[in-house]
C-alpha cells in the first residue's frame, strides 16, 4: 500500500484549535506545557534536547478548550538531533493555529532568538512572545525592553514562580474559540518495543504527518506521545513510547525517565502493539517486554516491521518469524502477528483489521449460565485440584468487568487451585470462545468471601 493511500485511510483527528509552544532548548517550554495541560506529560529537566518529540495534550483556561503542543528546542547546532528537531518543528507549525514563542530573560536576546521570531512570522499565525525566567516581579517590565524590537506583543514571566502567567492565559483565551470537550476517546493503542525498530516511523506512516522524530540513532524518542487517529470512521488514541532497554543499560537518567513513561503508557493502553524488527525477529528483550505487558494484563499484537526488506533477504520469512515467536515467546505462543513496512505502508490495513478483531475479543461478555454449562464439562476433563487431602469442589464461574476478560471461579478451597489449573481453565475458555491471543485471567474465591487464590 502506498503512502498516499495510507493517508486516505488514517487521519489525525483534530477536535480543537492548536496552540504550539516554540523556542530554544531549555527556555521553559515544557514547564509551560505542563502548566497549561495540568499534567507532567512533558519531561522537565535542566538539559538541552530533552523534548525531542511533539507532544499534544488538551488544555483548558476559563472554560476555553484547546490543544497545547510542546515542541523540541530550536537551535542552529549542527548535530543530527538538533537538525532533525528543527526540520520537524518547522514542518509541523503549518498545522497549528497559534504560537507562544518562549525566550530566556536571564540569557537575554540571542541570535537564535531572532531566527525563531523569523520562523514564527513566516507561519502567518498569531503569536505571543513570552520572556521567561524573570524571577522578580519588579523586573518584569525591564526584562521586556530588548525584545520590543520585534514589534510584537511581549509578556515577561517566571513559569516556576507563576509570575506573569495571567497575561499569557488572557492572550490564549482571546485567540482560541470555545470548542467541544477534548477528552480523547477510542481504543488506546500503545506502541512499544526496543529502540530503533521503527516505532516512530510506523506512527508517522499512520498519521500522515511528521509528528514524531525519526532517525537511525537508538534512543531518539524520550516522551510518550498521545495522538488521536481516525481509521475508516473509527477513533483510536495512538501512543508512541521511548524504546525499552534493559535496566542495566539505562545509564543516563533521561533513559530512566523514558522507561518510566513507557511503562505508564502500557498501563494506560487498552491494547499493546509490540513492534519487532522483522530482519532480526523476536529476541530475549522482546520477550521481556511481552512479559511486562502480560503482567499488566494487556492484550498484545506483535508488529513485524521492516518486513518488506526481510522477505527479500530471509527464505520462507514468515515461517522463520513464526518459529522465532514460538521459541522466544514460548510462554504466549498464540500472540497475534501482523507483517508491516512503515516505509511503504504495507500491512497497515491488515494491522487495523487485527486491532478491530482484538477489540471485539476484549469486549466479549459471556453469560454466567453459558460459563457454567462450559465449566461443568471442562472440570471433568482433568483431575480436580487437591487442597491437603481434600478435592477442590467448584461451585460456579462468572465473568468480571475487566478488559481483557477475567473470570472468577468460586470453590470450597480456592487456595488449592494452583497456577497450572488456572492456565488449563484459561486455555479452554480461549478455545471455546475464540479468544486466542487474549491474556485470560482466572481468579479463585471462596463462597461469599475473598481468598488468596491469586490469578494467572
Amino acid at each position: 500500500m502506498s503512502s498516499s493511500k495510507s493517508e486516505s485511510l488514517f487521519q489525525s483527528y483534530r477536535p480543537t484549535s492548536r496552540v504550539a509552544i516554540i523556542g530554544r532548548p531549555n527556555v521553559g517550554k515544557s514547564t509551560l506545557f505542563n502548566f497549561l495541560t495540568d499534567s507532567r506529560k512533558a519531561v522537565v529537566k535542566n538539559q538541552p534536547g530533552v523534548t525531542r518529540d511533539i507532544l499534544i495534550e488538551p488544555g483548558e483556561v476559563w472554560g476555553v478548550k484547546f490543544d497545547v503542543i510542546d515542541t523540541g528546542g530550536l537551535t542552529e547546532a549542527s548535530d543530527l538531533f538538533s537538525q532533525l528537531i528543527r526540520e520537524q518543528v518547522v514542518d509541523f507549525l503549518a498545522s497549528v493555529d497559534h504560537l507562544i514563542v518562549v525566550m530566556d530573560g536571564r540569557a537575554g536576546l540571542l541570535p537564535e532568538d531572532r531566527d525563531i521570531i523569523r520562523i514564527a512570522k513566516e507561519t502567518g499565525k498569531p503569536f505571543l512572545l513570552v520572556v521567561n525566567k524573570v524571577d522578580r516581579s519588579h523586573d518584569l517590565e525591564l526584562a521586556k525592553a530588548e525584545f520590543y524590537e520585534f514589534g510584537v506583543d511581549v509578556v515577561a514571566t517566571s513559569f516556576e514562580m507563576r509570575l506573569g502567567l495571567d497575561e499569557v492565559l488572557e492572550w490564549i483565551v482571546s485567540q482560541v474559540k470555545k470548542t467541544e470537550n477534548t477528552v480523547r476517546d477510542g481504543l488506546k493503542l500503545a506502541m512499544v518495543g526496543k529502540p530503533n525498530v521503527g516505532k516512530s516511523s510506523l506512527c508517522n506512516s499512520l498519521l500522515g504527518e511528521n509528528r514524531l522524530l525519526v532517525s537511525p540513532v537508538a534512543g531518539t524518542t524520550v516522551d510518550s506521545v498521545d495522538t488521536e487517529l481516525v481509521y475508516e470512521g473509527r477513533k483510536f488514541v495512538l501512543v508512541d513510547t521511548a524504546g525499552l532497554r534493559r535496566s542495566s543499560k539505562r545509564e543516563e537518567d533521561i533513559e530512566i525517565i523514558a522507561a518510566f513513561k513507557s511503562q505508564d503508557a502500557i498501563h494506560r493502553a487498552d491494547l499493546i502493539l509490540l513492534v519487532v524488527d522483522g530482519n532480526i525477529g523476536p529476541t530475549d528483550q522482546d520477550a521481556k517486554i511481552l512479559e511486562s505487558c502480560l503482567e499488566s494484563h494487556k492484550a498484545v499484537i506483535v508488529v513485524a516491521n521492516k518486513s518488506d526488506v526481510a522477505e527479500r533477504e530471509i527464505p520462507q520469512y514468515r515461517k522463520w518469524f513464526q518459529s522465532r515467536i514460538e521459541s522466544e515467546f514460548h510462554f504466549f505462543r498464540d500472540v497475534p502477528v501482523v507483517y508491516t513496512s512503515a516505509k511503504t505502508g504495507r500491512g497497515l490495513r491488515e494491522l487495523f483489521e487485527m486491532i478491530a478483531d482484538m477489540e471485539e475479543k476484549l469486549a466479549i461478555r459471556i453469560s454466567t449460565s453459558e460459563l457454567n454449562d462450559f465449566f461443568t464439562n471442562v472440570i471433568r476433563q482433568a483431575p480436580a485440584p487437591v487442597w491437603g487431602t481434600t478435592n477442590v469442589k467448584f461451585y460456579y464461574l462468572t465473568q468480571t468487568h475487566q478488559r481483557p476478560p477475567a473470570f472468577i471461579a468460586f470453590a470450597n478451597h480456592p487456595d488449592g487451585v494452583d497456577k497450572a489449573y488456572r492456565r488449563f481453565l484459561a486455555k479452554r475458555i480461549q478455545e471455546q470462545w475464540g479468544l486466542q491471543g487474549v491474556p485470560i485471567r482466572i481468579f479463585c474465591m471462596g463462597s461469599g468471601r475473598r481468598s488468596g487464590g491469586g490469578d494467572d
